[in-house]
């Protein structure tokens, strides 16, 4: 009997997929905190399980999207330095999140083939 690995492992590998692409645009905004006229972009977790959610398995093409900052700055930088660090931190401890719930996943799949 054959394994569909996709049912099997469910949405848990395409979220751990967007963490690692959202930390990136993350820490982009982070790195230009300082620059001029830097607009902070950011990626909407909620379009990706609407893909999912669909039938839809979701492109690695995530389309960021600019942000609106609370307060506007002098030079028209959008990045919020406490607001990008907490965004940061929350999408690694997702990231840690995703990442347990796939190698439990794993691990009963384990469990299943070797019959133990």
């Amino acid at each position: 009997m054959a394994i569909n690995l996709d049912a099997a492992l469910g949405i848990h590998p395409h979220t751990l997929d967007f963490r690692v692409e959202r930390s990136k645009v993350l820490a982009g905004n982070l790195a230009n905190a300082e620059t001029p006229g830097y607009k902070a972009r950011d990626l909407d977790f909620k379009n990706v399980m609407l893909q999912i959610n669909a039938g839809m398995s979701p492109d690695r093409n995530y389309q960021a999207s600019y942000r609106v900052p609370y307060q506007t700055s002098a030079d028209q930088n959008t990045v919020e330095l406490g607001k990008e660090q907490a965004r940061y931190s929350q999408n690694a401890m997702d990231y840690q999140t995703s990442l347990t719930f796939l190698n439990m996943k794993i691990s009963g799949l384990r469990t299943a083939i070797e019959g133990q």
